[in-house]
């Protein structure tokens, strides 16, 4: 697993560097948010480790980026903030983090968050699973995800790491109620930490590219005061 490490504070950078290679990653470094971008569409890594407050872009412009235009690879990012308040977290994680540490952290916390996120992408991804219903099929496998566009066409759906894991667990189960809470447990995991509402966003985000009209959703239906549901037929 290739891990890029954006990181100012070259000691800093170069402990997680050394923690991580002990495990067995492969990990690059990088200064400053222009050099990061750079370096990630040369080589797009598996993960990234980003520190909030860098030069040249910082953090949250760097992650916004990276969400709008991934690349062969959509990868997991890791938010590295000195700041501890919980809206920085909220506004890291709305931007397309997957996770959130403040500093200062210990190396084998860091370890185990890394271990985290990539257990997800086996997770989701180490079932021979497709998903079909009258409008989607989901391909769990290839990580592919595509929406009925008329009778004839299907159109391919550009989609973040969050937002496909998101639509592969409504369509995996249409018609039933998730709370805030199974869906983060879905998408994060146990290692979350944040605001719950930071689902919202990610489910905003995904109905900008599966409905056909925002003002009224077809598919990803809003039940007041408990969560999100998917209806769309199921094929069997």
């Amino acid at each position: 697993m290739d891990i890029l490490i954006v990181e100012d504070e070259l000691e800093i950078a170069q402990l997680i560097q050394l923690s991580l290679e002990k495990e067995g990653f492969s990990c690059r470094i990088s200064r400053d948010g222009i050099n990061a971008l750079r370096m990630f569409q040369e080589q797009p890594p598996d993960l990234i480790i980003l520190d909030l407050m860098i030069p040249g872009l910082d953090g949250l412009e760097v992650c916004a980026r990276i969400r709008q235009k991934p690349g062969a690879k959509d990868p997991y990012i890791l938010m590295l903030t000195a700041k501890g308040e919980e809206i920085d977290r909220v506004i890291g994680l709305s931007t397309g983090a997957d996770d959130y540490m403040v500093k200062p952290f210990s190396p084998r916390e860091l370890v185990a968050r890394v271990r985290a996120l990539l257990r997800r992408s086996l997770r989701q991804g180490g079932q021979n699973q497709v998903y079909r219903t009258q409008n989607f099929i989901v391909d769990v496998e290839q990580r592919t995800a595509s929406r009925q566009k008329n009778s004839q066409e299907l159109e391919i759906l550009d989609l973040t790491t969050l937002e496909f894991n998101l639509l592969s667990t409504f369509v995996s189960n249409p018609g039933r109620v998730w709370n805030r809470s199974q869906l983060i447990d879905k998408l994060w995991g146990d290692n979350f930490f944040g605001d719950e509402r930071v689902v919202d966003t990610h489910v905003a985000r995904l109905r900008k590219k599966i409905e056909p009209d925002l003002a009224h959703p077809s598919f990803i239906k809003t039940v007041v005061g408990v969560g999100y549901k998917f209806e769309d037929a199921p094929v069997v």
